[in-house]
């Protein structure tokens, strides 16, 4: 027999005399919301992560209905990651659902997810890997994401029983920015019953996936216990508002601080200038030289923000400048580099390079740090040779074949290689933003 998925028809559990929630005021607090997250282009083009569910169904209706009233496209990208026999059927469901509502959409298919540890965790960083390079051969930048006020309030929980400090416990941001793309959530302040009963009144139906029940994993258990509550009966907590508020002045006050004290130079290295430094600023500085995922705990650098000086922390060197100005220097740790990877447009290396375009490069090339080819460099160069190590050069057959920062290619294979320095964390990106 063939497995059926849970599929439930909003229409068919109440009417509209029996709600509790005015569904029709939805439509303008959903616009409200969007206009809190512009500015958009004019005939904006937005893609919509579709799980199938309520909330994500509610959103894609709202965003429909916004987008044509701009004279813009929408685009429903439903992620079927492949764990379970029913979830095909439930992304057709899906996808013959918004067709009937007039939203075109697509299903993303991950084929390279195992069950074992962590599988939450890596089926979600999978699935918005594969959303955002949909999202760019689109050419769309914007991407709406179903996150609701219990979604919010599970959040904090999660981060409160992890020890979370001030910024962890301002929650999901309501805009958060990636390379090339916005991240938008405009249904996080909003109560989710409100948007299932949104669903009711206009007849259309929703997939319910039991993994949201597997009591297992802690968001299940947190939905059914504490965060429920206080999303269902209090809203969304003042202190997380308060955070969130918060932590957006935090985020101003460095990008200004840095904006007065440090360069960023495009082979990877930044300068700051003497003197005392904010803890806030110098992890955010130290978070984007060294490309890691996380910024290093604030305590292992508070007495070097009060008095810097030379040391090593999170895979960044800090030196003085010497002949490149006053203040320190702050560069990749040359012993903590990744290694090597393969040379491919759009191929990100050490967590910090992104090769934007390349020509005359045969298969088999890989792009590494310079290393001790540095020799061949140090005296046609104005930077440190502790500097000049760390610069990514491509290497063909154990043949060093370019080196793009330092504007050195092979001249009779006409090799030409463009790398940006795009670490994942700018030291000063789009400050965060709260729900209200």
């Amino acid at each position: 027999m063939t497995e059926r998925p849970p599929v439930w028809s909003g229409c068919l559990e109440a009417g509209p005399e029996a709600l509790g929630h005015d569904t029709t005021a939805l439509a303008g607090v959903f616009t409200a919301a969007m206009d809190r997250l512009g500015p958009f282009e004019p005939d904006p083009m937005i893609a919509v992560a579709v799980s199938g569910g309520a909330d994500s169904m509610t959103l894609a209706v709202l965003a429909g209905d916004w987008t044509r009233r701009r004279g813009g496209a929408i685009q429903a990208l439903i992620v079927d990651h492949g764990l379970r026999k029913a979830s095909a059927i439930e992304a057709r469901i899906t996808l013959e659902r918004l067709a009937g509502l007039g939203i075109p959409g697509r299903v993303l298919t991950i084929t390279d997810l195992d069950q074992g540890p962590a599988l939450a965790e890596r089926a979600r960083i999978r699935r918005y890997a594969v959303l955002a390079e949909t999202c760019a051969s689109s050419g769309i930048l914007h991407l709406l994401l179903g996150h609701h006020a219990t979604d919010q309030v599970e959040t904090l929980a999660m981060r409160v029983l992890r020890g979370s400090q001030t910024h962890g416990l301002a929650g999901m941001p309501a805009l958060r920015e990636i390379a090339g793309l916005r991240l938008l959530r405009p249904l996080l302040g909003m109560d989710p019953s409100t948007l299932r009963d949104f669903l009711v009144t206009r007849g259309i139906g929703w997939v319910e996936d039991p993994s949201n029940q597997a009591i297992q994993a802690l968001r299940p258990r947190l939905r059914r216990g504490l965060a429920a509550t206080l999303a269902g009966e209090m809203g969304i907590p003042d202190a997380l508002l308060a955070a969130g508020r918060l932590r957006r002045q935090e985020e101003e006050d460095i990008a200004k601080e840095l904006a007065r004290r440090a360069a960023i130079r495009p082979e990877g290295f930044a300068l700051l200038s003497p003197g005392r430094i904010s803890v806030g600023a110098l992890r955010s500085l130290i978070h984007t030289i060294g490309g890691s995922a996380y910024p290093p705990n604030p305590g292992r650098i508070s007495e070097l923000a009060a008095e810097p000086r030379p040391a090593t922390v999170a895979g960044v060197r800090i030196l003085p400048a010497g002949r490149l100005g006053n203040g320190m220097l702050l560069m990749r740790e040359e012993a903590s580099i990744g290694p090597a990877v393969p040379v491919r447009c759009g191929a990100v290396w050490d967590g910090r390079f992104r090769l934007t375009a390349m020509k005359g490069i045969p298969t088999g090339a890989w792009v590494g740090k310079l290393g001790d080819d540095t020799i061949d460099f140090r005296w046609g160069s104005d930077l440190p040779s502790a500097v000049l190590r760390t610069l990514p050069a491509i290497r063909m057959g154990g043949k060093l074949a370019s080196v793009p920062h330092l504007g050195y290619g092979c001249e009779e294979d006409e090799v030409r290689v463009t790398m940006l320095f795009g670490p994942g964390h700018p030291a000063a990106g789009p400050c965060f933003v709260p729900i209200a």
